[in-house]
């Protein structure tokens, strides 16, 4: 006959979701500096654009799950190919204007356009998913807003990927996307 000694009560922890949390705010502020380039700055994206812009939303997506469903391990793992598809597009747009002289698609911020920043975005959510799995059993908040900020998050993620559906309808169409958009090819505005 064995005794069972009573466990400790197993603490919540909070630093995932708010780890979490962050990130799809991080995703969801590069989606929104993308529309920026596209809806204020005119630029619509080319198709290497709107892969990079995929790659975010399936990267958010495992954010969002771990936020919905608690996190997992196979949530991380949709984060992070997500975040790699975006960083290996990514790569292939710097590398296509990487010639001397080559000046480049689009506008730039701190020097660097906006392809670029998609890779530095991508490479920090992956930088990121490492150190969440590194420290996410080790520490405990106490934070009870966490849950509320995640649900916001989420809201504000999901209109950003109808969003994107509609202005890549809108810009393409039923057909192609144009290597070098000047106009959204559905409404026939210039």
């Amino acid at each position: 006959m064995t005794l069972s000694t009573p466990s400790a009560p197993a603490q919540e922890n909070d630093l995932p979701p708010l780890l979490n949390t962050l990130g799809l705010l991080g995703v969801s502020l590069t989606l929104i500096v993308a529309f920026y380039y596209q809806l204020y700055l005119s630029e619509l994206p080319c198709p290497l654009c709107l892969l990079q812009r995929a790659g975010l939303i399936v990267a958010g997506l495992g954010f969002m799950l771990n936020l919905q469903f608690g996190p997992r391990g196979t949530h991380y793992g949709i984060v992070m190919i997500g975040a790699l598809t975006t960083a290996l597009i990514a790569t292939r747009q710097v590398l296509l204007h990487i010639l001397p002289g080559d000046p480049g698609y689009g506008s730039t911020f701190l020097g660097l356009h906006f392809y670029t920043w998609s890779l530095v975005s991508a490479l920090l959510i992956i930088l990121a998913v490492a150190l969440v799995l590194i420290v996410s059993d080790r520490f405990t908040l106490s934070l009870p807003t966490v849950a509320r900020w995640g649900r916001i998050a989420s809201l504000i993620f999901v209109i950003l990927i109808a969003a994107n559906l509609a202005s890549t309808l809108l810009e393409c169409g039923t057909g192609q996307c144009e290597d070098n958009p000047t106009f959204y090819q559905l409404l026939g505005l210039r």
